[in-house]
């Protein structure tokens, strides 16, 4: 059964009474979500309930190992994330044998975060949980419960393999919620081929924030990277700093200000708890009780939250927003999730979460207890971002998206058939349980001699750990760690593809609101080393792509062209970055890199356009080489889980094309850095919908009119795709080598797929409609990052032609 109803709906609560039944006559409760955040929230709720016969427990990677024991011989309701199933439980099924035979229920959680290439590695996951349930004689119920998703009966049949009733039905009592479209103002500054520049929607919520808590309205904002999170955080608290300096030299009120703490007759477990917090990072929450009433710092009501804290920061975190201590937090979508955080009056979000499903879900943190609540969508510099806020009907009334996910993917299959194999033999009978691809996959793992083919089945003959083969979080590599090079000091990790754009040499490094500039990247070791400083510029990598077709899959007419999707391989080098100034936004310059290129093996949607087609669009004026790809997209690399949005690139040799350039490739938000808020002034004009209509005597340079309609497509693609922007990367040229035509690619940027390409392809017209009306909406005259120009074109946003992608998207319209 899946439950697919709105936040504070009740689901903890269909899904508990239930569980605590089936323990209740002896049985066992596996329970699996996303995040540990939410696995900690579940747990005290549980335990609130005071019932001794229930004994729940949580077994991740903050489980302390003496206490892993005890779980697997004593507890009944065992609270758990994928990526401990995958590489624990699973592979050591023996040693919870009293557990899998006694199991009856399995709740899957926050299911519709399961989505992409991470969902269809869990999809895999659960099956290999329904074979070895199966070895112990048990068949447990599964009951997942979901955000509001559309058709989720289908959605949970493709991830657990099984028949799904559903349960869409809410009647739960909920207060309204004021809804906002925020579009950051144009300032005077101008960026690349003296575009316009757009205040940072980071900036803008760092300011938002501030002025929540200087009113006393406990706020969440949720932003799209780490890197973000410490920045808005740092910013606000640098802005309530002025604020409460201002006040003392002139308070204009008497004593009771909203900010100000409660009695406290003595320092408790709070004030130490927030001292070493203090100590720990300077962007968490402290509490400095005293024996007299006094006023609480305004900047300590601030704090950020994301992976990579410890276990125990993120707790206190956690109760110090819940208890009040916390006004303003920061953080990444790791708090998007169930965690029960009731009593917050406003939710910021700064940029397009990637989702409808992902909005509502963030924006229905505020207001879970009954009360009414401000919601705010905060627009980025982004061709989707400004198409949203001027097109509010593309959101509101709208169906939230389905769940895309393909566990059939041959590179999510394969090592999960290992992994399986290691776990028990697999024989005949498996084959239906892993779906149609199976044997053909199992051909190739015998061929490939991982497995082994014997007459009882398919068996894992290696020493190796054979789940190691999955990255399920797509991070496609060992972590790269980060050390303080004048401490030795371990300030965290980057998974490898990322560290191409988030650490490489030169890059701006931000950790618990301290900032170092990387010194240099090891990739061999897994090393890089940075040094402590406070540059007055952020850094954003730039890439080159090569994209060549492997095989056309399906193909139909789009007006005078022809659309396509099917196998690519796409080769991508981080070549250089740039320099931003974080209070303007300002280009400073623009550096080299030396790192090795990636390639991988995906599949994509491509559009072309025959000569003939293109004859009323051509002018005098010809690009100097019409056969060099131009800023292919490429998708990005994974962060947080946030997100998310590996590349899944490997090593390869350099792009074959030398004539190639930048693409947009997918990377990790992450690299995206925050800018403190500058303006105080923080609103703009709406738009002219002609804004960007094309001249019809103009003359159109077509390189650079493809290369501006692939950055607007990317943009465009997570409306009608389950996707993120950084999850899909893209390529175009005037005349690709395998077409012979004007072409021009978007890719998703997972080895094998990811589903999105084909989405694209199935809501062609759509999505390229949408396009165009975002190029021409867009109030600069000759592109901007609002409509056509990317953060991560390695050709440094040229050539673009606006009014020509207009044109071009016309003509292969048919308008």
């Amino acid at each position: 059964m899946i439950i697919a109803t709105g936040t504070a709906s009740g689901k903890s609560l269909a899904y508990v009474v239930p569980a605590v039944a089936e323990i209740f006559s002896g049985g066992t409760v596996l329970y699996l979500t996303p995040t540990k955040a939410l696995a900690a929230d579940q747990l005290r709720s549980l335990r609130r309930l005071r019932l001794t016969q229930v004994r729940a427990a949580t077994y991740d990677g903050d489980t302390p190992p003496e206490e892993r024991r005890w779980v697997r011989q004593n507890a009944n309701y065992v609270l758990t994330n994928p990526d401990m199933l995958h590489r624990s439980i699973l592979p050591r099924h023996a040693s919870w044998s009293s557990f899998w035979r006694r199991l009856r229920l399995v709740v899957v959680d926050e299911c519709h975060g399961y989505r992409g290439v991470f969902g269809s590695h869990v999809a895999q996951i659960l099956r290999r949980l329904r074979r070895v349930s199966a070895k112990y004689g048990a068949s447990p119920v599964f009951l997942l419960a979901s955000a509001t998703a559309s058709d989720p009966a289908a959605a949970g049949m493709r991830l657990t393999g099984l028949e799904m009733a559903e349960v869409t039905t809410d009647a739960s009592p909920r207060g309204s919620t004021t809804f906002a479209l925020w579009e950051p103002p144009l300032t005077d500054l101008r960026g690349e081929s003296g575009a316009p520049v757009r205040r940072t929607a980071t900036a803008e919520a760092a300011d938002l924030l501030a002025d929540l808590v200087i009113e006393d309205v406990r706020t969440l904002a949720f932003v799209r990277s780490r890197r973000a999170a410490e920045a808005v955080a740092l910013s606000a608290r640098h802005t309530l700093e002025e604020v409460e300096a201002a006040l003392d030299a002139d308070p204009p009120y008497g004593e009771d200000h909203p900010w100000e703490s409660p009695m406290r007759d003595e320092p408790g477990e709070a004030a130490a708890t927030a001292e070493a917090e203090a100590a720990e990072a300077e962007a968490e929450a402290e509490s400095v009780p005293v024996a007299s009433r006094r006023r609480a710092r305004l900047a300590d009501r601030v704090a950020a939250y994301r992976a990579g804290y410890l276990a125990d920061d993120r707790r206190v975190l956690e109760k110090a927003l819940r208890s009040g201590e916390l006004t303003g937090l920061a953080t990444t979508n790791a708090l998007e999730l169930g965690v029960d955080v009731s009593g917050l009056d406003a939710v910021l979000i700064a940029g397009w979460p990637g989702t409808r499903a992902s909005l509502w879900q963030q924006a229905g943190r505020a207001g879970r207890d009954g009360q009414d609540a401000l919601a705010v969508l905060i627009a980025r510099d982004d061709p989707l971002d400004t198409y949203i806020v001027h097109h509010p009907e593309a959101v509101f009334g709208r169906p939230v998206e389905a769940i895309v996910l393909d566990p059939d993917n041959p590179y999510v299959l394969a090592p999960h058939l290992c992994a399986a194999a290691a776990e028990i033999p697999l024989g005949e009978q498996d084959l239906e349980i892993f779906g149609p691809s199976a044997r053909d996959a199992l051909d190739d793992l015998v061929n490939q001699g991982l497995l082994r083919r014997r007459p009882a089945g398919w068996f894992w003959t290696s020493r190796d750990n054979a789940a190691d083969l999955a990255d399920i979080r797509g991070s496609g590599g060992a972590p790269v760690q980060v050390v303080e090079a004048s401490t030795g000091r371990l300030l965290g990790t980057v998974d490898e593809p990322s560290s191409h754009t988030m650490v490489h040499p030169g890059a701006v490094y931000l950790h618990q609101s301290e900032t170092f500039v990387v010194d240099a990247l090891d990739l061999d070791a897994g090393v890089a080393l940075v040094t402590a400083a406070e540059p007055d510029y952020a850094t954003f990598a730039r890439d080159v792509t090569d994209i060549r077709v492997i095989e056309s899959l399906r193909s139909r007419d789009l007006g005078p062209g022809t659309l396509h999707f099917g196998s690519v391989e796409v080769t991508r080098q981080v070549v250089s970055y740039l320099k931003r100034r974080t209070q303007t936004g300002e280009v400073l310059g623009e550096e080299p890199l030396d790192l090795p290129p990636r390639t991988l093996c995906t599949r994509a949607v491509w559009w072309t356009l025959p000569d003939p087609a293109l004859a009323g669009l051509r002018g005098e004026a010809r690009p100097a080489n019409p056969g060099a790809p131009v800023d292919p997209g490429a998708p990005a690399d994974p962060g947080e889980a946030e997100r998310t949005a590996d590349a899944g690139t490997r090593s390869a040799g350099p792009p074959a094309d030398p004539g190639t350039r930048s693409a947009e490739p997918p990377t990790d938000a992450g690299t995206r850095s925050a800018e403190p808020p500058t303006d105080p002034g923080r609103r703009s004009a709406a738009r002219s919908a002609d804004a960007g209509s094309a001249p019809a005597g103009h003359s159109v340079d077509l390189g650079g009119a493809a290369h501006a309609a692939e950055h607007a497509a990317i943009g465009l693609l997570p409306l009608f795709a389950t996707c993120d922007r950084w999850d899909i990367g893209g390529v175009s040229t005037e005349l690709h080598p395998d077409t012979g035509l004007l072409t021009v690619f978007v890719y998703d940027g997972h080895d094998g797929g990811a589903g999105f390409a084909e989405r694209g392809y199935a809501r062609a017209s759509e999505w390229l409609t949408a396009t165009r009306e975002a190029i021409a909406s867009c109030e600069c005259d000759r592109g901007c990052p609002s409509c056509i120009q990317s953060p991560k074109c390695g050709n440094g946003n040229e050539p673009l032609d606006k009014a020509g992608a207009i044109r071009l998207l016309d003509v292969l319209l048919g308008s």
